[in-house]
């Protein structure tokens, strides 16, 4: 037998015992599947029978379920009938309601936060900080935001009766709201500061691209003189691949590789490419990004910052690199389960966890990752979300003071009251919280038996028990009396000390009380260290092109 026959039976042999060890190990585990499923429906059967107390199976069945799912991704999960207009609304925006954000105001009292604009609650007259006091004839009291929220929404077209309290004047009224399909628009924001444009884009939905470019072609209809665009995706916790692939083809040219997904069965092996021409894809463009910035924003990130056409400043983002599909499972029901991990055009994967048999995380250690290079040869690195070519952490920190006086709703009541006796200025750049005003909240606040006690003081008295355990407490009693006395709250002193903090939280929620949430973010911006940097970067050509490799 020649040479050539022994190879050629030799091959035939081993992919025959190939054949043969793939068909047993497939056997192996449909027995394995079909065993453990066997197992499980007896306990359940057993336990329907014989338990002493009746079961309530459907939530017995949940947790199971939950359980399973637990020990794969935070990203698979189960989607019962119930939650599915949930789920409908983070993808799509939209739900049935009256349109208005609540918020809980002390104990057993739900209020209006914020109206949306030409929403049904608004074109009713309801106001920021009117009480809601019953829905239908079922009264708010004692419900959690959640259940009033539930109350609210339902079909477009039915009308509900309102029961709501106004402060300001005592006044009980009755309100008959039509609800309607309420549409949030993913861009909260976009307008023009120093010729630089700005976008503020908040998620992924179905209409996020549609809206992004409107925006874009109102900011070039109206403005002839741009220097520059900014997007910013600080917060966006991602969405829709299609809608992230149409918005990087605003800015890329046609047949660019925007991103490709590789999954365990190859039908969910794809690449992307941007399909029309684009809109603008030479004017300098910056993206805003930070630790909360995932998915779908990474995936623009990752795409513009490897075709070098934008500069990534701020924040090292979150690090999902994973892409997850919904598979209906019967009885109106849903999977949402990872079928694939996505690459950006340079090759990286920037998923930053890895999960474990009982669904731990780890952090991907910079030692396993791999270095790439984008269009003009720049280096970056997988494995561990998107991180910036300007970093930038314009993260701010509250005081104990601020976060009492924000979460314990104090800035809210004083805006509501401030917006109530100041006549609405004509713009959010019209408007500015003066010294005098502040003076004014200073008393105001007086009047409220506001206290509050620093989180250090707490810490102190936690090692005062642990000096007083080991018998130090008299060799130390002046020394801790002296700090004692240092850590009393002078709430005259600290709130001159965290004035500007304090002034600014207050002019954003009066700029949304008069303004809407764009009147929030616009408003924002004034003062906005990562805008601020994002413009002096545009403005600077040189650094901009250094930053790209550009020519």
């Amino acid at each position: 037998m020649n040479l050539k026959k022994i190879i050629k039976n030799g091959f035939l042999v081993f992919a025959s015992i190939a054949t043969i060890c793939s068909a047993t190990e497939n056997e192996s585990k449909e027995f394995t599947i079909t065993k453990n499923l066997d197992i499980f429906n007896s306990l359940f059967r057993e336990l329907d029978i014989y338990y002493v107390d009746t079961i309530d199976v459907e939530k017995l069945v949940q947790t199971a379920t939950e359980s399973m799912l637990a020990h794969i991704d935070p990203y698979t999960n189960y989607i019962p009938k119930e939650d599915t207009e949930d789920f409908k609304y983070m993808t799509t925006g939209e739900y049935g309601g009256i349109g208005a954000i609540i918020r809980e105001l002390g104990k057993d009292t739900i209020v209006i936060s914020e109206p949306y604009e030409g929403k049904p609650a608004d074109k009713a007259g309801l106001k920021v900080g009117d009480i809601l006091l019953e829905i239908n004839g079922q009264k708010t009291k004692g419900k959690t935001v959640t259940e009033v929220s539930e109350l609210l929404r339902g079909q477009p077209n039915e009308t509900i009766k309102v029961k709501i309290l106004r402060p300001t004047s005592g006044q009980e009224m009755t309100k008959n709201i039509t609800r309607e399909k309420i549409v949030i628009n993913p861009v909260g924001y976009y307008g023009v500061h120093d010729s630089i444009a700005y976008i503020n884009l908040s998620s992924f939905t179905d209409k996020a691209s549609a809206e992004v470019k409107k925006a874009i072609l109102n900011i070039k209809s109206e403005n002839r003189d741009i220097k520059g665009f900014v997007l910013d995706l600080r917060g966006n916790p991602g969405g829709i691949i299609d809608e992230a692939i149409s918005i990087c083809n605003f800015f890329l040219p046609k047949n660019e590789i925007v991103v490709s997904t590789k999954g365990k069965n190859s039908q969910w092996d794809q690449v992307y490419k941007t399909t029309r021409e684009p809109i603008d894809d030479k004017t300098p463009l910056i993206l805003l990004v930070d630790d909360s910035s995932a998915s779908a924003s990474e995936i623009v990130s990752g795409a513009l910052q490897d075709l070098d056409r934008a500069v990534i400043l701020g924040e090292t983002t979150y690090g999902k690199g994973l892409v997850q599909t919904t598979r209906p499972i019967g009885f109106e029901s849903y999977l949402k389960v990872t079928t694939a991990k996505y690459y950006t055009p340079s090759g990286r994967c920037i998923q930053a966890r890895e999960y474990d048999s009982e669904g731990n995380a780890r952090r991907i250690p910079d030692s396993l990752t791999t270095t790439f290079k984008t269009k003009n040869g720049r280096i970056v690195r997988d494995g561990g979300g998107i991180k910036p070519d300007i970093e930038l952490n314009d993260s701010v920190r509250f005081s104990t003071l601020a976060y009492k006086l924000y979460y314990e709703n104090y800035l809210f009541k004083y805006a509501t009251e401030y917006c109530q006796k100041h006549e609405k200025p004509t713009s959010v750049k019209d408007f500015s919280f003066t010294d005098n005003d502040f003076e004014d909240f200073k008393l105001w606040l007086t009047k409220q038996n506001f206290s509050y006690e620093l989180k250090s003081k707490k810490l102190f008295n936690d090692l005062k028990d642990f000096i007083k355990f080991e018998g130090y407490d008299d060799v130390l009693a002046d020394e801790i009396k002296n700090f004692e006395e240092k850590l009393k709250p002078n709430l005259e002193q600290d709130l001159d000390h965290f004035k500007e903090q304090i002034i600014q939280t207050l002019e954003i929620e009066i700029a949304q009380q008069y303004f809407y949430q764009c009147g929030a973010i616009e408003e924002t911006l004034k003062f906005d260290k990562g805008f601020k940097r994002a413009k002096e970067i545009i403005n600077d050509t040189e650094l901009y092109k250094k930053t790209l490799h550009l020519k």
